[in-house]
């Protein structure tokens, strides 16, 4: 072929590599799965992204061929596709180090098709037109990669600028938060000082109740700022053990019914619920989280207001696992709010506060969605406004080796 020119020796790579978009694809694909922290169903979760990958393949073909006639980066649709990957990955929670590895591989697998079909198809180009078609090559792929890569770093700062919003709304949330029982056992400390109060069993009596209230409100919010300072690094080392989920529902429904009795709810325990092979601490507290919420959001309208801890029938595809429902008839969380009630500081109800006498820091789902993730689980939640919710986690039956 050294009488061709780099346009013929290009035009016939683009060609081989239109006509082997589908297997150049699926090579790449291959490489993404081993590479990726994330299921291989989920490297791309949908057809149409799946779609994608051959159609950008066709486009880096189009661009070997015809260079100056039509730019890579003028062609719209490829850009868009390119940035949908970029958010794609930024919603994996991948890094931009790991994207960009994404595009060497690609590169990489680009550059060795080229040689095996120049091999192949005995092809001689020339010095000249080798790099050429090299140069055409490497610059398709940054050109996608850019596109890619500054999506995802878009994505990435809204995301920061969104979490830097919530923290400051939370944290003007916890000064309240704390605020009210530290004032109350500064009141509190200072009635213990009036002889009359000292002297006066009925009055003591309050008091010591209110500190009691006190104090435990204060180690409930600790605990959840503590958690919160965990959420985004390695969980606590587990201590994994035999599990009775009937025991550990017994456990939590005493330390509830002070709390449910006083909102006239009845606490409801299955007698056949599972045995798990798991840590038993995160377990108590999806447990706690989620009877306590449904305690809270009681409906005070309804005479019979109960929650409910059972076994439900298993999830599809959960072989090997169980899952348990906690359901209530309370209030209820609206549709347009039920995709946010695992973020952090989301309150569904926080119009509310006043007329039910409650109040939160908006961490308690998101703790709850952070466990039953670290227990190898998966939690839903089926909602009617003014009938009720429903929350079903799904749980191994012996943790997961990636979970330990």
């Amino acid at each position: 072929m050294t009488s061709s020119t780099a346009e013929g020796y290009a035009s016939v790579i683009a060609a081989r590599i239109a006509s082997e978009r589908l297997t150049l694809a699926a090579r790449w694909l291959e490489r993404l799965r081993e590479m990726l922290t994330v299921a291989a169903n989920d490297v791309f979760p949908s057809d149409q992204l799946l779609d994608h990958i051959p159609s950008l393949v066709q486009e880096i073909s189009s661009y070997l061929a015809a260079p100056a006639e039509q730019e890579i980066a003028a062609n719209a649709a490829v850009m868009e596709k390119a940035r949908e990957l970029g958010a794609l990955r930024h919603k994996q929670r991948a890094t931009a180090h790991q994207l960009l590895h994404e595009y060497e591989i690609l590169g990489e697998i680009l550059e060795t098709f080229l040689v095996e079909e120049t091999q192949m198809l005995g092809l001689e180009p020339t010095v000249e037109e080798c790099f050429e078609v090299q140069r055409r090559l490497t610059r398709s792929v940054r050109v996608l990669m850019r596109t890619t890569v500054d999506t995802f770093i878009s994505e990435y700062t809204a995301t920061i600028q969104e979490q830097t919003d919530r923290i400051k709304a939370f944290n003007r949330s916890a000064s309240h938060e704390l605020r009210s029982p530290i004032g109350t056992l500064m009141f509190a400390g200072a009635l213990l000082e009036n002889d009359v109060v000292r002297g006066d069993a009925r009055r003591l009596s309050k008091v010591a109740t209110t500190v009691k209230s006190c104090a435990e409100r204060l180690s409930w919010i600790v605990e959840n700022l503590q958690r919160l300072a965990r959420m985004s690094e390695p969980v606590d080392g587990p201590s994994e053990q035999r599990v009775d989920i009937g025991s550990l529902a017994a456990e939590v429904a005493r330390q509830l019914e002070e709390m449910a009795a006083s909102r006239k709810v009845t606490l409801r325990i299955a007698e056949n619920l599972p045995t798990l092979h798991a840590d038993p601490a995160r377990i108590e507290l999806v447990l706690l989280n989620l009877v306590s919420n449904a305690i809270k959001y009681s409906d005070p309208k309804k005479a019979d207001s109960f929650v409910e801890i059972a076994v439900a029938p298993a999830e599809p595809g959960a072989e090997g696992s169980c899952t348990i429902c906690i359901r209530d008839n309370g209030l209820g969380i609206n549709e347009a709010n039920q995709t946010a009630i695992f973020d952090r500081f989301f309150r569904a109800h926080a119009h509310l506060d006043s007329e039910l006498g409650v109040s939160g820091t908006g961490l308690g789902l998101a703790i709850v969605a952070d466990c039953v993730e670290a227990l190898g689980g998966t939690i839903r939640c089926e909602s009617r406004e003014g009938e009720g919710t429903a929350f079903f986690t799904t749980l191994p039956l012996t943790t997961p080796p990636a979970s330990r």
